[in-house]
């Protein structure tokens, strides 16, 4: 289906820029992952993505997968809440040492928590000492409704802003395929 989205590419360009989001109110722990494993970056990005309509990598293979994480210009860090994965984010080194935020976000239980502003203020710092001299990234309408906000808190000022119709998944997506089976009356 057609449906007009808004995209929004913010940057930050100096660590002086960054205002520091308050502490989470539910603590976390934030490892880098060492290890390439498709399996995870997969999961992390369906179990984020699934309600904001991330559907580009759902037609990945493990190869496409493993080829774009087995870089050392491409990092991913998982916070976890007591050894849980509660959210992500997947940092990219490209030309001219700007960093972009790839993907960004908290699984649905951990949303509402006190984490995003935590969490994204470790991004940006993960990201200076990624070697960046700029970090951006794109956010668009279909994404989580204080997500901008969240961003702008942050010290990211908007570079360009574009409306345009794109081609989106007609029904919502699910985690997984068959999550939701259909249960009949009779049942």
């Amino acid at each position: 289906m057609r449906k007009l989205v808004t995209t929004y590419s913010i940057e930050i360009n100096s660590p002086a820029d960054v205002v520091p989001g308050a502490p989470s109110r539910t603590p976390y722990e934030l490892l880098r992952s060492e290890v390439v494993l498709p399996e995870l970056n997969r999961f992390l990005y369906n179990a984020v993505g699934t309600e904001w309509c991330w559907y580009v990598r759902r037609t990945w293979n493990y190869a496409q997968w493993f080829e774009f994480l087995d870089r050392p210009e491409v990092g991913t860090w998982v916070a976890y809440v007591r050894g849980t994965p509660a959210g992500y984010f997947e940092l990219e080194m490209q030309a001219e040492e700007s960093v972009e935020i790839a993907y960004f976000g908290l699984l649905p239980p951990f949303i509402g928590q006190g984490m995003g502003g935590a969490l994204l203020s470790d991004a940006v710092a993960a990201a200076w000492e990624f070697g960046a001299k700029r970090v951006w990234l794109h956010t668009c309408s279909m994404d989580h409704p204080s997500a901008l906000a969240n961003y702008q808190a942050r010290g990211f000022k908007i570079f360009e802003t574009v409306d345009d119709y794109e081609e989106v998944p007609d029904k919502p997506l699910q985690p997984w395929s068959n999550a939701y089976p259909e249960v009949s009356a009779t049942e």
